[in-house]
């Protein structure tokens, strides 16, 4: 009887495999509700924060709330902080950077976040040469280039593991969409390709239920998952961008890599990497739904049939992202 209890025991336990997991940039507006809905997931039983301040504060907040996970926080002040922070973790998620502003584009934000991200990236090379990196920071388009180059550097780049997390679009398409059609917005799925800043995000709507949308709600339905960002930093005076609902996408994004992982199948999920689809013409990375597995990326997915409107926008997506990510490039291999 008592080894059919430890064998159950052990079955149980086995389920839940431990993960590591660091967050840089943590006690920042993202950061926060990050860290938090890290802490409850599940997955993760050893959670770092850093920070430049304040991480330890919130590392001693969430350490309170009963998870089967420890959390420590680390800054600069510590010996070794940011090492000790990253030391053989598995996952690295960095939303660290400057928020945006009132009339700030994601690419206004290129001369401060981009000094961060390439900073942050060498670190990870020295401590966790095998994590997977999920980049928040923005721009997206410029700073997931600007890892890669940086692991490339170091030797240590692996294009299955280097992801841009463009969740906040999609499910910026499902909720608008569904106000737009009246339906329920857990049941709507929308892929959206191309990269994560302005006209480079294509919500494909041909690819959904809803083929009868009046063409001007669909332009400025389009228009608004595209700019949706703009609406919550006027909606904040210039007090902060989209925190809580980047927090959620990354969450999200972050355990859909944890749930491949751990051996799930068929873990799909969008997001901005180092992508086959378009290299002959000179774009490295794009974004578009890629399968999840124990080694990180497994495939990544074609983006399918399109209509003549959305292949128009990508081509006008392929022009400015193409810029974006030799901006990244350029920037990466420049001296400090």
């Amino acid at each position: 009887m008592l080894s059919r209890v430890v064998s159950k025991r052990a079955f149980s336990i086995s389920r839940v495999n431990p993960y590591k997991v660091s967050i840089l940039g943590a006690a920042g507006g993202i950061g926060q509700p990050l860290s938090l809905l890290m802490k409850l997931n599940e997955k993760v039983t050893d959670l770092r924060l850093y920070d430049l301040r304040g991480a330890k504060g919130v590392a001693a907040d969430l350490s309170h709330i009963p998870t089967n996970s420890t959390v420590n926080g680390f800054t600069p002040e510590d010996e070794n902080g940011l090492h000790n922070a990253l030391k053989d973790t598995e996952l690295v998620i960095i939303p660290a950077g400057v928020p945006r502003k009132p009339g700030m584009t994601r690419d206004d934000l290129f001369s401060i976040n981009a000094g961060i991200v390439r900073d942050l990236a060498s670190a990870v090379a020295d401590a966790a040469p095998n994590a997977a990196v999920l980049v928040i920071s923005n721009p997206v388009n410029s700073t997931v280039p600007i890892v890669s180059e940086v692991l490339k550097s170091k030797g240590v780049y692996n294009p299955k593991k280097l992801f841009g997390v463009t969740t906040l679009d999609v499910i910026r398409s499902s909720r608008f969409i569904s106000e737009v059609v009246g339906t329920n917005p857990t049941n709507e799925k929308v892929t959206v390709v191309g990269g994560h800043s302005g006209i480079t995000i294509i919500p494909l709507l041909s690819q959904t239920q809803h083929q009868s949308i009046p063409e001007d709600q669909k332009k400025a339905l389009i228009h608004r998952i595209q700019f949706g960002g703009d609406e919550v930093v006027k909606a904040k005076n210039g007090a902060g961008s989209a925190t809580l609902s980047m927090a959620l996408a990354g969450s999200r994004f972050a355990n859909s890599v944890l749930r491949g992982f751990a051996g799930e199948k068929d873990v799909v999920e969008p997001s901005f990497v180092d992508s086959p689809l378009f290299k002959s013409e000179g774009i490295e990375f794009f974004a578009s739904p890629v399968t999840l597995g124990a080694n990180g990326i497994e495939k990544v997915h074609p983006i399918g049939a399109v209509s003549a409107e959305e292949e128009q926008m990508l081509e006008e997506c392929k022009e400015t992202l193409k810029k974006n990510i030799q901006k990244g490039i350029d920037f990466a291999s420049a001296k400090k």
